[in-house]
């Protein structure tokens, strides 16, 4: 078993979900502290730390997130695959920075700093924190699994509610109510048709209609209809805003959430190019550097149960960072 392999499945081995990362932080801090790297932890929340490990600064950080999303699945090796919830959302990632941080450090390369995060999986307060962090890098290369390939851009993200209200009453006198349900349900289905932006890089402007909440029981009228939308942005938020307005005019009221702009990442020669249609925690860490996004692994199997990383693609990340690192570092 090769060294990020052994290294991926020990960190796999710890339940990290989001808001339980205290012992994965516990043990990547003792294993850089050993290699005698200058190790900050950053408390965002009781029990809850960032990582920054740095030499000498000034350079190149390679950052990633530490938390996983629900519920823990315990590493497998099944062929070439390892198996397991973080394999490749990020915890190969994690492993596959540390040693090729560790292997330029042995090389005599002290310009890189590692920066883990918390809870980039709901909210993203750990990279809030870290931003307020005394970065000196002139580089952020973030890791999420991007199938070996740098990524051109990231498409952002805007939350919305949509509520409709209505009038409750007895289901055996309904025409005495006015039911929420009845233009929630007029409404979606003419999302499909809305005008929405496109950009040459990052494509079409996609939503999804996530979770849907309407009535407390079968024999009452309604009241309240509620749908939660995450919109994925190729640009500007405001002609989405607008376009989505237009189409709720006096039938539902708008609740805007939380916004992450899209954005456009530096890439490199040598490596595959494509855009991304996920957001990262990059727009968050603005004084980290001119950020890339590099990671092994797919998407389309994070946060699933079958999540998995192929074992050469691991292997190759780790020669993959230090190419990265040093490129941008000459």
């Amino acid at each position: 078993m090769s060294d990020v392999v052994a290294l991926t499945t020990e960190l796999l081995s710890i339940d990290s979900t989001t808001g339980r990362e205290r012992d994965v932080v516990d043990f990547v801090a003792r294993w850089l502290i050993t290699r005698e790297w200058n190790v900050t932890l950053q408390e965002v929340e009781p029990q809850r730390s960032n990582i920054w490990a740095s030499r000498r600064g000034g350079g190149v950080t390679l950052s990633t997130h530490l938390d996983t999303v629900p519920p823990f699945i315990a590493p497998s090796i099944q062929g070439n695959r390892l198996y397991g919830r973080g394999a490749c959302d990020t915890k190969g990632i994690v492993a596959s920075m540390l040693l090729a941080a560790q292997q330029l450090a042995d090389d005599g390369e002290d310009r890189v700093d590692l920066l883990f995060v918390v809870g980039e999986e709901k909210g993203s307060p750990g990279a809030l924190a870290a931003n307020r962090l005394p970065a000196t890098s002139k580089w952020l290369v973030n890791g999420e699994p991007t199938e070996s390939k740098l990524a051109s851009g990231g498409k952002g993200a805007q939350r919305v509610i949509v509520r409709v209200r209505g009038r409750e009453a007895h289901s055996a006198y309904a025409h005495l109510g006015n039911s929420a349900i009845d233009p929630m349900l007029e409404l979606l289905p003419k999302l499909r048709h809305l005008a929405l932006p496109s950009d040459a890089v990052l494509g079409t402007t996609t939503y999804n209609v996530g979770v849907l909440r309407a009535g407390t029981e079968a024999n009452i009228v309604p009241g309240l209809a509620e749908a939660e939308i995450m919109i994925r942005l190729v640009g500007d938020v405001e002609p989405v805003k607008r376009a989505f307005m237009e189409w709720a005019g006096d039938e539902a009221e708008l609740v805007w959430g939380s916004h992450i702009p899209a954005q456009h990442f530096h890439t490199l020669p040598g490596f595959d190019i494509e855009p991304v249609a996920y957001t990262s925690d990059i727009p968050l860490l603005s004084r980290w550097g001119t950020p890339l996004l590099f990671g092994p692994g797919s998407i389309h199997v994070a946060h699933t149960a079958l999540e998995h990383i192929d074992i050469d693609e691991l292997e190759a990340a780790v020669g993959a960072y230090q190419r990265i690192v040093r490129t941008l570092l000459s």
